[in-house]
């Protein structure tokens, strides 16, 4: 029988150094070998590998000419099986752009939380898909321009929140009855929402030409993922936990992680080279999830992309975190110091530094200051009583982000200044963040105080690894069996609520423009309830209750102080940053229609802006 294409293909990785590399995702029926074709005679092969019966392969393409844009086609045991070749097909062909090396253009689209669209011509409960607005317009309209690379950042499935097309087909292989329920069980249960999701022919067509970037949220495995060491705990002690996040790890790596991953950094990746030497690597994947999830220092999911003159930071904000009530921290001490290489290295070579991170890291004030309440009342400061209450309430109402972490909030505060400080410095750093289903600007007011100087370190930043190698070259998983430290310093936190005079101890204003940009949801919904909630978080009234609640739970002054500059805006919607030399202008645009029906769904934009007047 021959080999056919079940899933992809997904443009991930183009060479921004070289401009003559890329990496091309698929998923076939069955073992074969997958080759990218290309017009101009670029191309690469390689056989499929195995993880749970299902055969991928991510294909090396080399030869591609820089500054130049090429057609491909997939082809499986040397048939064709890309682009479909059926009358009904109305989308242009798939294509790789190789950036000329040198070029100081970019644009790049983000968001995030993308529930999966009906099928074309269905109702839509949530409105058009932003994602697949964005396919319609790039594929029928000859003038748009497409962004450079599509920042996915988090949230790409929902195994918490199924379909009711996806609970239809649960019910059919198991009871429902039985936890998780309606929920994603198993790792064939996850390849059944990324086909739901990555399936829909817009979407197909956009991420086969578009290359791509992504990074897990907490809805890829649950809502609310790692919030304390009580919720893991609780979760831990169900029958039907260590599958789900096994599972969740194992799909995560397999679709998403690889191709995050230059070629040179697959080259190295021990895990992936005994993947694809396995006659089935199921085992070896599972025993990496069950090392991942029982040592998080064990796995490295953030990772590092140039972009010519503009550097990507991904950080993972939910697998990798420190629970321990006493030493909570986003990140453990060798994370930390990993992540302030990456931003601090090279800066004479960066333009944008852009921080990819799914969590915001500036919230509406009176969000924050209630995070940071929380936080301390759990680690006791109003005593055991206040504790146990407030670990509820902190499941209850989502109090996981940045703000709950505030000794963290406080380090990545520093370290984003001390990477926009100085004659070197990018003209801006930007936090690209989603997960709060709508979108805003924030922005630091940096006090007009002088610091205390001295090195990264004494100004609070975090230390890089004493042992370091090539900064691009780490942003690979750790390989099984290895180990890194865990735990960070457990201090009394920070916390930051607009209006609220800095610490004395704030950072130094920077060089860059530094700013806070969240976009969210790609496709999803938000309660109205909750609408006036975020427009209460952002108030002078909010500010008011939050400087209330600091009181109570006995927290320091804000380490900055910052401020709304745009938004709220609610909708299906994506922002997009164009990058020129030192110059950067941003763009919300926002899917809107006359009805439900996504067909006549259009992207509209809502708010235009430049970062850097002047430049």
């Amino acid at each position: 029988m021959t080999a056919g294409l079940r899933l992809g293909p997904l443009l991930r990785y183009v060479d921004w150094e070289r401009g003559d590399r890329a990496t091309v995702w698929v998923e076939a029926d069955r073992p074969c070998t997958a080759r990218v074709r290309c017009a101009d005679g670029a191309g690469g092969s390689t056989r499929t590998f195995q993880i749970a019966g299902h055969h991928y392969a991510l294909v090396p393409v080399t030869g591609l000419t820089p500054g130049t844009t090429t057609p491909y086609e997939v082809l499986l045991d040397d048939r064709p099986v890309w682009p479909p070749t059926g009358p009904d097909y109305r989308y242009p062909a798939s294509t790789i752009t190789a950036p000329r090396p040198g070029g100081t253009e970019l644009r790049v689209s983000f968001g995030s939380c993308r529930w999966a669209a009906p099928p074309a011509g269905g109702k839509d409960p949530v409105g058009p898909d932003a994602l697949d607005t964005l396919a319609t317009r790039l594929a029928t309209d000859p003038d748009a321009v497409r962004p450079d690379v599509l920042l996915l950042l988090g949230d790409q499935v929902y195994a918490d929140e199924t379909s009711k097309a996806t609970r239809r087909w649960l019910t059919a292989r198991r009871d429902l009855r039985e936890e998780p329920g309606a929920q994603v069980a198993d790792y064939e249960e996850y390849t059944h929402l990324y086909y739901e999701s990555w399936l829909d022919p817009g979407v197909r067509w956009l991420l086969s030409t578009v290359p791509s970037c992504m990074i897990f949220d907490d809805h890829d495995v649950i809502d609310d993922w790692n919030t304390s060491d009580s919720w893991l705990a609780d979760m831990r002690r169900t029958g039907w936990w260590r599958e789900r996040i096994l599972s969740g790890l194992m799909s995560y790596w397999v679709h998403q992680h690889l191709g995050n991953l230059s070629p040179d950094e697959l080259d190295s990746d021990p895990l992936y080279a005994a993947v694809r030497a396995a006659p089935d690597g199921t085992e070896l994947l599972r025993r990496f999830a069950a090392e991942a999830d029982a040592d998080p220092a064990r796995a490295r999911w953030s990772y590092r992309r140039d972009f010519g003159r503009t550097r990507l930071v991904m950080i993972d904000t939910r697998a990798g975190r420190v629970l321990e009530e006493q030493q909570r921290a986003m990140h453990d001490q060798e994370e930390e110091g990993w992540l302030a290489q990456q931003m601090l290295a090279d800066r004479d070579r960066c333009d944008h530094l852009l921080v990819g991170a799914s969590l915001p890291w500036l919230l509406a004030p009176m969000m924050h200051a209630a995070e940071t309440w929380n936080a301390a009342l759990c680690r006791g400061e109003r005593g055991a009583g206040w504790a146990r209450l407030s670990e509820r309430v902190r499941r209850g109402a989502d109090l996981e982000h940045w703000s709950a972490f505030p000794d963290s909030f406080e380090r990545l505060t520093r370290l984003l200044a001390e990477a926009g400080r100085g004659p070197d410095a990018p003209a801006t750093v930007c936090v690209l963040s989603g997960d709060v289903h709508h979108a805003y600007v924030a922005e630091p007011e940096w006090p007009e105080i002088t610091g205390s100087g001295g090195t990264p370190e004494e100004r609070g930043v975090p230390a890089a690894p004493a042992t370091a190698g090539d900064p691009a070259a780490s942003a690979t998983p750790t390989a099984p069996g290895t180990s890194g430290t865990s735990g960070t310093s457990g201090t009394s936190g920070t916390s930051g609520t607009s209006g609220t005079p800095a610490a004395p101890d704030a950072p130094d204003a920077p060089d860059a423009r530094v700013v806070q940009l969240t976009c969210s949801p790609v496709h999803n919904r938000i309660p109205r309830v909750l609408r006036v909630g975020f427009r209460l978080g952002w108030s002078r009234v909010g500010r008011w209750l939050g400087h209330g609640l600091l009181r109570h739970g006995r927290s320091e002054r804000p380490v900055v102080d910052w401020r709304r500059t745009g938004g709220p805006w609610f909708g299906n919607q994506l922002m997009t940053l164009t990058l020129r030399g030192r110059s950067a202008e941003l763009r919300l645009e926002q899917a809107a229609g006359r009805g439900r029906d996504r067909s006549d769904a259009e992207l509209r934009t809502v708010h235009e802006r430049t970062l850097t007047p002047g430049r």
